[in-house]
């Protein structure tokens, strides 16, 4: 109830201006050590669960794009996140997309982001992260022993630069592994993200096993994940199913935001004014959840994190119920607040 008058103040102001804020102010809260504890006591939530060979305290993750650069580890692990996936980052900075680029559509609990990769490189994301470990304690590695997971587990989700063609895209996925290797738990390859031109092309079966068969070739024991865009046809999914088991995948995450308009609330012409960019929320919950089955229906040991629409405990046992192991949120987190894990693991 207080964060739905929150969130009509919030909602007042633009969309890539109030995320920094919020998270700015809770930056500020967590400093205050009482004000810390009293945050976490509230937010915690523990619901271990296993998936390709990880152990985490809950099976509520946030989904890349939220944290594009590691600087709010502390203030999600507050919030009581089972897993983080920061990026997506790229080997080199660089600015994404003019603004605005990130707009939200009220009447069907959607956003529209054109964002473009915006990011400060791998390193410097590689940086806070080490920081952020030494801070806390956390090693890379450590929810893999076995022990009671009680630990962020924090995945790296890797792109390619705007202007390195689809050519040499193996490239940029590589030094990004590189980069991050020593302070991520996880990967994800990022090829299915509207807003960089040309990127999806990199999905087709021929150009996808040369990014997956070149980072596998230095993978030393991370688990690795590729992200799918939810406008793949059954066919190229089966594709995307044997170039998983081909390259030896550890799971999928489905799904990525996507280009269809279809059976939106918000007015038309409103919609077009917004122009390009991925759509998320409300509108991808189904087909997120049709996705997953097909996956699961044909590659039923083959884990998949579920990401579309996942607002409510409900949403997130649709997702289990197709075939997912983990979810993760993000439109949902800006719409519900920061008490979605907490609500949705008390269901659970």
């Amino acid at each position: 109830m207080m964060y739905a008058l929150l969130r009509k103040i919030l909602f007042q102001f633009s969309t890539e201006s109030v995320h920094h804020f919020a998270m700015d102010s809770l930056r500020v809260a967590g400093g205050v050590p009482p004000m810390r504890g009293a945050l976490r006591s509230a937010y915690r939530s523990e619901h271990p669960v296993t998936a390709f060979g990880l152990a985490f305290r809950n099976p509520v993750g946030l989904g890349a794009g939220f944290d594009k650069n590691g600087r709010y580890l502390s203030e999600l692990d507050i919030l009581g996140f089972g897993f983080v996936e920061v990026g997506t980052v790229t080997p080199r900075p660089q600015p994404g997309n003019d603004r605005p680029r990130l707009f939200r559509l009220p009447q069907d609990h959607a956003l529209i982001n054109r964002m473009g990769f915006n990011n400060e490189g791998a390193a410097a994301a590689a940086g806070r992260i080490r920081a952020w470990r030494s801070r806390t304690g956390t090693s890379v590695g450590a929810a893999r022993t076995g022990a009671t997971p009680s630990a962020l587990v924090i995945g790296g989700n890797i792109g390619k630069n705007k202007d390195t063609p689809n050519d040499n895209a193996s490239d940029d996925y590589v030094r990004c592994f590189r980069e991050l290797q020593d302070c991520v738990d996880y990967f994800v390859v990022n090829v299915s993200s509207p807003n960089t031109p040309g990127l999806r092309a990199l999905q087709e079966k021929d150009a996808l096993r040369r990014i997956l068969s070149e980072v596998q070739a230095i993978n030393n024991g991370h688990p690795l994940l590729l992200k799918i865009a939810p406008d793949l046809t059954e066919s190229q999914l089966d594709d995307i199913i044997d170039l998983a088991r081909e390259t030896r995948l550890d799971g999928l995450v489905a799904t990525n935001t996507t280009i269809s308009r279809e059976g939106l609330t918000t007015p038309a012409t409103t919609v077009a004014n917004i122009g390009a960019g991925g759509l998320s929320g409300g509108p991808l919950k189904q087909r997120s959840t049709d996705v997953i089955h097909h996956i699961h229906t044909h590659a039923p040991s083959l884990p998949i994190i579920g990401s579309g629409g996942i607002f409510t405990a409900a949403d997130a046992r649709e997702k289990f119920a197709a075939g997912a192991t983990l979810v993760q949120v993000w439109t949902g987190f800006i719409y519900e607040g920061p008490g979605i894990v907490k609500n949705i693991c008390k269901e659970l």
